[in-house]
């Protein structure tokens, strides 16, 4: 990655006059950092006619043929909890309006609120998440129906959260035959269905269990596919919705469309135990689920293959990235993908595009939901201890302290705020955001000036050593989902990187746009198809479920080896590697996982001629990646090591085990690097704003050179020396405008 200069340099003793050098400059400077960017022209649309899009804020593609009775859906099963906490929600203009007012001038049809049997501890103290039991949800439903919307029912057969990594038993059926939790489920869905019936609430649909893909109501399955306890399980609450609401259509909800076969094998069990439904919903986040074309795929399938209705029962996307109410987000800089930016107009693209996605469906594509678009903060972060207070009283955050007893492992100590705040369709302060309208806009097409949304994200790694070729060009989107693609002139600062470490690599478009590729350099890697991208897996030796998955849940990649079983198990991952040179090295490996407590034995381990280590795998909740290391692994002459991930799991245990690495441990720089840190210190303070532009671009160049060589952890004396020429000469040539 080093390259030779043309320019001619002096000879120079490597000592710097700093001092003489930044009085000087001080006395000619006013400097702090910053940088101009440049803006780009936003073109004016034509005025929309009365045949085409309406003027608005956004730009939203009509989805052509979408059928009148489409359900446009959201959950807000939160919200009596966030207005007991003082929540206020307001129109479009900042007026207070009731919030399902405000969702059906909106173009919402249909309200979705989740179930929970007994969502309180012995002493009647809240669970959290809405504290939603059937009175509450009533209560919900009953404020749908006057606003002219109907109601999706959703039991999660739980006293609390209810999904793919978590389905436990409501506290009264704990201990229950088979036999007797199947009529249980059956008579409670019947009870509460009548509740809603008494109180004239227009149910439209009933979902049998929430994101049921392995369990329902504490009973889990011992392999993928669907078993005559699974299905007699959801073949109970159909019943009882047959008999308590005949006219309402039936919804079974499965997640991960992502994941090849998934859904056909669900189709086919419920097919083969003959489960009476109507509709088959999916989840679909775009941060984890694939793409919109592969939702359109397997939702066809089940539709053309066993002639059912299909929908998503739940989606969402980000408005920002920042923080509302002190309590971190589920969705945050490292989940947000190209796709869509975090802004109002990602939002809206994201839900249009995946209204046009179950549209392409055909007739059996019959609505999406947005999953708790209300859930805003009770208060800003600075006023976080009066959060917690609101959050515990009234059940307004994801869970309450009270939970810890039920949901000991996913709870524990981690209850409080919203993490979802950020994926509202209402403002911190309780607004409607225009994205909430893309329900109205997908039927009629609205339209906005042109601007850009968002340019890629240029992120790349290499093994040191290797070459970096950064892009030639990149993508830039505009808020009308046209892209261009300008060339990108980058900074010579990338031939200065040496050795591993995260590197920022300016650049600046044809069209004046400025861009920072980051450039991570990974130090070599011992592990052989350390990531599991590649599927000849021969170099790991897999026990029990253990076994190489396309997924989202990893770390980097496409792939991961994931691992589940419905009763307690053990399961590993082991490579023996040969020819690895004597040395010290670092092992690390990343995991997640959920449903395994404390007792659980999750271990990463290491064992040469010279010694064994070990380290723990951590599992806390999903989506939240742990990074195991071993700082000190000695390598002898043999060249042998053998490494493992190794677990011993509960029942209902899920886990992933992903980008595995063995790197040798490199002896720190001893070139030093003060004159190129103190010049890049009185950079940092120039004011651009005083200098021309030319002299600015010249200095930032330089800037971002010296800025690479102080992070190369092998960089040179001669980087340093050229470096911190390059940083005076720029200083010295600044021009006043």
């Amino acid at each position: 990655m080093r390259t030779r200069s043309s320019r001619s340099r002096r000879r120079t003793s490597g000592r710097f006059a700093l001092g003489a050098l930044a009085a000087t400059l001080a006395a000619a400077i006013a400097i702090p950092a910053g940088a101009a960017t440049a803006a780009s022209a936003a073109d004016a649309p034509d005025t929309a006619n009365a045949d085409g899009p309406v003027e608005a804020g956004i730009f939203v593609n009509k989805v052509e043929n979408l059928s009148p009775d489409f359900v446009n859906g959201v959950d807000v099963s939160s919200v009596l909890s966030e207005e007991a906490s003082g929540v206020v929600y307001r129109d479009a203009d900042g007026n207070p309006q009731d919030i399902l007012e405000t969702l059906h001038d909106s173009g919402v049809n249909t309200v979705r609120v989740r179930v929970w049997n007994d969502p309180y501890d012995a002493d009647g103290n809240g669970y959290g998440g809405g504290t939603v039991d059937v009175p509450r949800a009533v209560e919900i439903g009953e404020r749908a129906t006057a606003a002219g919307m109907s109601v999706l029912v959703d039991f999660h057969y739980s006293d609390f959260w209810a999904d793919p990594g978590r389905q436990l038993a409501p506290k009264a059926w704990q201990g229950l035959s088979p036999a007797d939790t199947v009529t249980a489920l059956h008579d409670f869905t019947a009870d509460a269905l009548e509740a809603f019936k008494a109180a004239d609430v227009d149910v439209s649909m009933v979902q049998i269990g929430n994101e049921t893909n392995n369990a329902i109501a504490g009973y889990t399955r011992a392999g993928t596919a669907i078993d005559q306890q699974f299905a007699a399980l959801l073949q109970a609450g159909a019943t009882a919705t047959r008999e308590t609401l005949p006219d309402a259509l039936v919804a079974v909800h499965f997640t991960n469309p992502e994941t090849a076969g998934r859904y056909a094998t669900y189709a086919a069990g419920l097919k083969q135990f003959g489960v009476d439904y109507d509709v088959f919903a999916s989840s679909y986040y775009a941060y984890w689920h694939g793409t919109p074309a592969n939702l359109t795929a397997v939702l066809s399938q089940i539709a053309t293959t066993y002639g059912k209705k299909v929908m998503v029962a739940e989606t969402s996307w980000a408005h920002t990235l920042d923080d509302g109410d002190g309590f971190g987000n589920s969705i945050g800089a490292g989940t947000i993908t190209d796709a869509y930016p975090a802004s109002v107009q990602g939002q809206a693209t994201q839900l249009r595009d995946v209204i046009a996605a179950v549209a392409a469906v055909g007739s059996a594509g019959i609505g999406v939901f947005y999953w708790e678009p209300a859930w805003i903060p009770v208060g800003p972060p600075s006023a976080l201890d009066a959060n917690k207070v609101l959050w515990e009283r009234d059940g307004s955050g994801w869970a309450t302290s009270f939970a810890k007893g039920y949901d000991p492992v996913n709870v524990g100590d981690f209850h409080g705020g919203s993490s979802w705040d950020n994926q509202a369709l209402f403002a911190f302060d309780g607004t409607a955001l225009e994205s909430l309208r893309t329900f109205e806009y997908v039927r009629t097409g609205a339209a906005a000036p042109r601007e850009i949304v968002s340019v890629e994200k240029v992120a790349i790694s290499v093994t040191d050593g290797a070459p970096l070729v950064l892009p030639a060009t990149i993508t830039v989107t505009y808020n009308d989902s046209t892209t261009e693609h300008p060339t990108v002139a980058w900074s010579k600062a990338a031939s200065y990187i040496r050795g591993p470490g995260t590197y920022a690599i300016p650049g600046t478009t044809s069209t004046g746009i400025g861009v920072t590729a980051s450039v991570t350099v990974l130090a070599k890697n011992f592990v052989k198809n350390h990531g599991f991208e590649d599927a000849d897996t021969s170099a790991w030796t897999f026990t029990g479920p253990a076994a190489r998955t396309q997924t989202a849940d990893g770390s980097e990649g496409d792939f991961a080896v994931t691992f589940w079983n419905g009763t307690a198990y053990t399961t590993s991952a082991t490579q023996k590697l040969t020819g690895v040179p004597a040395g010290t090295y670092t092992l690390q490996a990343t995991t997640q996982g959920t449903n395994s407590p404390a007792t659980d034995v999750r271990t990463l381990s290491a064992a040469t001629s010279a010694g064994t280590w070990s380290a723990p795998l951590e599992f806390t909740a999903w989506n939240e990646l742990h990074t195991a290391t071993l700082p000190a692994v000695v390598v002898g002459t043999d060249g042998a090591v053998t490494i493992a991930a190794n677990f011993s799991l509960s029942a209902g245990a899920w886990g992933v085990l992903d980008d595995v690495r063995l790197v040798k441990v490199e002896p720190a720089s001893t070139v030093d690097k003060r004159p190129i840190k103190a010049l890049l210190a009185v950079a940092a303070a120039v004011k651009p704003a005083k200098f021309t532009p030319a002299s600015i671009a010249n200095l930032n160049e330089a800037i971002a050179i010296g800025t690479v060589v102080m992070t190369s952890p092998k960089a040179t004396k001669t980087d340093v020396i050229k470096s911190s020429l390059l940083v005076t000469a720029a200083l010295l040539k600044l021009k006043r405008i």
